[in-house]
């Protein structure tokens, strides 16, 4: 079992948890709290959690565990702008998150398009203290926004 954690291995860690779970439709367990939408992933000593309320308008909070300790966490806050979502929106945007990488483990790429959709991400800091706000726009009419910051926990 490995004892100490790796920045490299909690980067990989979390490219593959996001992978597998909220943007890939995937990984949904049983809601810990009232109405709350809970999904999780676990790969040897690593254990992602990320519990939200809310569909148009919703917040919630990611947890990485390493050998059973809290070790990085984020929370987020986003909302739909139009109350009409555009067709093709949910596609687009879970194949915006699905680009993760090890170098931005937060959300999506800097930039994605797709059609009539443009998806956006900021981020300032780094991995153990970051913020960031990820904006998707529909024929150049932003139609989503979500802000989100975190880092380690110790």
């Amino acid at each position: 079992m490995k004892k100490y954690l790796n920045t490299n291995d909690l980067r990989e860690f979390l490219v593959t948890a996001k992978r597998n779970t909220y943007a890939a439709g995937k990984g949904a367990i049983t809601s810990s709290r009232k109405g709350s939408k809970d999904l999780a992933f676990r790969d040897n000593n690593f254990y992602y959690y990320d519990s939200y309320f809310g569909d148009k308008q919703f917040s919630g909070e990611e947890i990485v565990y390493f050998n059973d300790l809290p070790v990085w966490s984020m929370n987020y806050y986003g909302k739909m702008i139009k109350e009409d979502i555009p067709e093709g929106f949910d596609t687009t945007f879970h194949n915006a998150l699905l680009k993760v990488s090890e170098e931005r483990p937060y959300r999506g790429p800097e930039l994605y398009t797709n059609r009539n959709y443009r998806y956006e991400c900021s981020v300032e800091g780094e991995l153990y203290y970051f913020t960031g706000v990820e904006k998707m726009f529909y024929e150049r009419e932003e139609v989503y926004r979500l802000y989100f910051h975190g880092g380690s926990i110790k």
